[in-house]
């Protein structure tokens, strides 16, 4: 009868660990699957880099660009051109603007991709509004910028060797009334202490 009620005892506890792994497994999941998007470039998510390379190609590229939004943010939301092209290894800057045509406030954030999804992997950003969150009151309008390069090891992959067009692609969603209040917020406490240091300065 006790070895009986210590096995049940040591199965409650086995069981009891595969719970919490799990749990903890479903926590790890998303940010280990953001990690392995960005470093392999799965799924078209592209790369980002704090400075352009230093050696610039001779083969040209031509990247578009396209631009959504979900059903429940009313942004007119485009690009400002729709093709440029430049050298792999050349730094491109190109502009997005969004318009608020609703009667509220609304926070975004934008999520992108590249087609092909496997040219990702050589397709790095510099800075972008996407790093970004985005408020935008009734009526407003703001250019949105981005900087990029495409890697010129992508010459180095035979895979790609008929890619010559890469689709960078952005939709913005929203992030609920929640977020925004709690953007807001952070924002009116970082003027303060603006204000705050300014007045001691004087």
């Amino acid at each position: 009868m006790a070895l009986s009620t210590k096995r049940k005892s040591v199965m409650l506890v086995v069981l009891g660990g595969v719970v919490c792994g799990m749990v903890g497994l479903s926590f790890a999941a998303v940010p280990l699957y953001d990690l392995f998007c960005r470093v392999t470039g799965f799924g078209g998510t592209t790369q980002i880099a704090e400075s352009a390379p230093t050696e610039i190609g001779e083969r040209i590229m031509a990247v578009r660009f396209n631009a959504d939004v979900s059903n429940d943010v009313p942004w007119r939301f485009k690009p400002s051109q729709l093709e440029v092209e430049l050298h792999v290894g050349e730094v491109g800057l190109a502009f997005y603007t969004a318009t608020n045509q609703s009667t509220e406030t609304i926070l975004g954030s934008a999520t992108f991709n590249v087609t092909p999804l496997k040219v990702g992997l050589y397709f790095t950003k510099v800075d972008c509004f996407c790093f970004e969150e985005q408020v935008l009151r009734p009526g407003e309008t703001a250019r949105l910028p981005v900087t990029f390069f495409v890697d010129p090891e992508i010459v180095n992959d035979r895979n790609l060797d008929d890619v010559t067009t890469i689709t960078l692609s952005y939709t913005f969603f929203n992030q609920g009334e929640e977020a925004l209040n709690s953007y807001l917020g952070e924002q009116a406490q970082l003027a303060s202490r603006d204000i705050d240091g300014t007045t001691k300065q004087n």
